[in-house]
């Protein structure tokens, strides 16, 4: 390990310190698993194996999908629905039986989670607003909530919280919420200076947590510090108050596998949720994006696994970072707890560090200017220095799947799995998970808050990609897609990715028995007002005024629908999710319906197109440009005002240094005449105290 300067020298002197202090002190270290741990007496009992022919829910999966949707969702549906009449169906000719829902929540960082908790608010019944729209409700119906990537931030924040609204969980509550930590940059928070001290504190309770689990003589990487540093602005036990203190574990200890311990689970009042994330081959290096047959695993509250033909084994979760071949650990003592913490899931879906961690000088590339780029490398470098790894660009996970399946599942003979951010095959939204045979949806709901082209909208591709990877790869373990684009320019010219859109809502008899799938793309306003959600990947930062915006924007956007060749919401909107949420459970379909179809469905034989759309605008605005991004506004909006600046100060700069001439000769002058006078009996000496010196000045006085 080389230093460049002694401020780097003195830097890794100071966390050293910070950091040998805090495992020493600090209940950070719960983040570190516990190993040796007696496995479960039954043998064969930590892995499940299946085939595309004989898929099957983990038992706890299934009663709990049964649970909720005996106790829970046939009440939501009467509250959402009432007796039906508005969509012109009779509630009580259902019987009970309705369509089973499930909800995707793309990925890529801040934005997507912020996203996703816009459009969730306006599907929750418990928002005022979103339910006399007539959109709120369909949340309380879903049986499945996926996500990955930024999208599991979301997802982990509303779990480990025992799902509050999303009002309380972003701007937090009087209660036991303190909002979301988006405001606090998440690798800078205090400064975009690397010697900043609270910086310093950040980064060392975060090394700790990280070398406890290295301690322990599990593999780590940059995967794991990204997780923590995720912890501390999504999870609960972190304030604004304790954010740089050591008080709590900020989230350390806090497992996945113990979400079924939380009474809003022991309820069934959430949607079963699920984690993916993708793969790359063990050893391959891959820094791109990987192809469409990697591997890509889920992780639920009760197993870690992938209904991939090529690998269809399940793991129990509790148990995840055991090392096991054929399914066996080395011994009956070797199996690994506390694995699965909830920062490293949520960190794992959002690994991206193949694509911009350098191997080779063990730097970042992020196309950021506000010291995130020096502040990864910095505290990288230190983790470099404590607890280095084969593998550092990926989440290692011990390879519980060893032997499993050796002739097409591509880690069968590796030790570990590297495991990648959830959309590192393009596949951004997790489509996938909802689409598993034995799950048997019929209705999925989209929320892609990709960036996928130019002004970071999205253009389809994650649908295009989910399309061709169930048609190559999954086709005998998946339900298919329904009709959709059959590219991202088609995407793009028909403006379905621009507002919301049904896919396969016209099944017909010999068809594959495909879902209909609720396509709620990230998009400009709906009212021409300038888009405020289109950011980058790679901002770390959000004000709170900005954050406000953003998810006002989405939220409304969520409740407006559209209006053909108008930039006004479609009053109508409320009505038509609630048709394309019901329509497998009915027929004939209804009058009311059939009209909403024929504006929100996509038809291959019949093309909408983007002009129908008026007025949008799609370059990004900032809603509170602040710091330095202020200071430029103003620069270019008054040019000839800075230059009338500039030379006031110079001229004020001039007159100073002249009166300072002035003032210097005149006293100098002075003093060749003076003498000191004995302090007369009224004199005040004290008024002439000079604090440098520490002495008394006498009065001058001129002869």
């Amino acid at each position: 390990m080389t230093y460049p300067n002694m401020l780097q020298l003195a830097l890794h002197i100071i966390l050293s310190c910070i950091l040998s202090f805090t495992v020493a002190q600090n209940p950070v270290d719960t983040y570190a698993p516990t190993v040796n741990v007696n496995c479960p007496d039954t043998p064969n009992s930590l892995v499940r194996t299946f085939t595309s022919q004989t898929q099957v829910l983990n038992t706890s999966e299934t009663d709990y999908i049964a649970s909720r949707e005996s106790y829970i969702i046939s009440n939501a549906w009467s509250n959402w629905l009432g007796n039906a009449s508005d969509i012109g169906y009779d509630f009580e000719s259902l019987g009970g039986k309705f369509p089973r829902i499930g909800i995707a929540v793309g990925g890529e960082g801040y934005r997507t989670a912020q996203y996703g908790a816009a459009v969730l608010s306006g599907l929750d019944w418990r928002n005022t607003t979103a339910r006399e729209a007539g959109t709120g409700g369909l949340l309380q119906v879903a049986s499945y909530l996926s996500a990955s990537s930024g999208g599991s931030w979301l997802l982990g924040s509303l779990l480990m919280n025992d799902w509050p609204s999303i009002n309380e969980l972003v701007y937090g509550n009087a209660e036991n919420l303190s909002s979301w930590m988006v405001d606090l940059d998440l690798i800078v928070p205090s400064s975009p200076s690397v010697s900043d001290g609270s910086n310093q504190e950040y980064w060392g309770s975060i090394l700790a947590s990280v070398e406890s689990k290295a301690n322990n003589g599990l593999p780590t990487s940059a995967t794991d510090l990204w997780g923590r540093m995720i912890s501390y602005h999504f999870l609960n036990e972190t304030t604004r108050g304790n954010f740089y203190t050591n008080q709590t574990g900020h989230g350390a200890g806090q497992l996945w596998s113990q979400m079924s311990l939380l009474p809003n689970f022991q309820n069934y009042t959430m949607p079963f949720p699920i984690v993916a994330t993708d793969s790359r081959k063990a050893g391959s290096g891959i820094t791109t994006n990987v192809p469409l047959n990697s591997t890509v695993y889920e992780i639920t509250p009760f197993e870690f696994g992938s209904w991939d033909p090529s690998l269809s084994a399940m793991l129990q979760l509790e148990f995840a970072g055991t090392y096991l071949t054929n399914g066996l650990p080395a011994n009956p003592s070797a199996c690994v707890a506390g694995f699965d913490q909830a920062s490293f899931v949520m960190g794992t879906s959002s690994s991206f560090f193949n694509a911009v961690l350098n191997d080779t000088d063990g730097n970042f590339g992020f196309d950021t200017s506000d010291g995130d780029e020096q502040g990864m490398n910095f505290i990288f470098n230190q983790l470099l220095s404590h607890t280095p790894s084969s593998v550092m660009n990926a989440a290692n996970w011990p390879n519980p799947f060893k032997g499993v399946n050796p002739g097409t599942f591509q880690d069968s003979s590796a030790d570990q799995l590297e495991l990648l951010d959830g959309g590192s095959n393009y596949e951004k939204v997790p489509l996938s998970s909802l689409l598993v045979k034995a799950r048997g949806l019929d209705v999925v709901v989209v929320v892609d808050g990709s960036a996928d082209d130019q002004n970071y909208w999205p253009n389809g591709t994650s649908l295009l990609t989910t399309f061709e990877r169930i048609s190559s790869v999954l086709s005998s373990s998946h339900q298919p897609m329904p009709p959709i684009p059959g590219t991202a320019a088609q995407f793009v010219s028909t403006g379905v990715n621009m507002r919301p859109t049904f896919f396969g809502c016209n099944l017909t008899q010999g068809q594959p028995d495909y879902p209909i799938i609720i396509y709620l793309p990230n998009a400009p306003p709906f009212d021409g007002h300038a888009p405020a959600t289109n950011t980058d990947d790679t901002q770390f930062s959000y004000t709170s005024k900005f954050t406000a915006v953003f998810i006002n924007q989405a939220f409304w956007n969520t409740l407006a629908g559209f209006e053909p060749k108008a930039t006004s919401s479609d009053p109508n909107w409320g009505r038509c999710l609630q048709c394309a949420a019901i329509d497998r459970a009915v027929t004939p379909r209804s009058d009311i319906c059939s009209q909403c179809f024929a504006q929100y469905c996509y038809d291959p034989n019949n093309l909408t197109s983007l002009s129908e759309l008026p007025d949008r605008q799609f370059i990004f605005v900032n809603p509170d440009p602040s710091g330095l991004q202020k200071v430029k506004q103003w620069l270019e909006g008054d040019k000839s005002l800075l230059a009338g600046f500039i030379v006031a100060i110079i001229v004020g700069i001039a007159g100073i240094v002249g009166f300072i001439f002035w003032w210097r000769r005149r006293r100098a002058r002075l003093s060749r005449y003076s003498r000191v006078d004995e302090l007369r009996e009224d004199d005040e000496p004290w008024k002439y105290y000079d604090g440098n010196s520490l002495e008394l000045t006498r009065r001058m006085s001129i002869t």
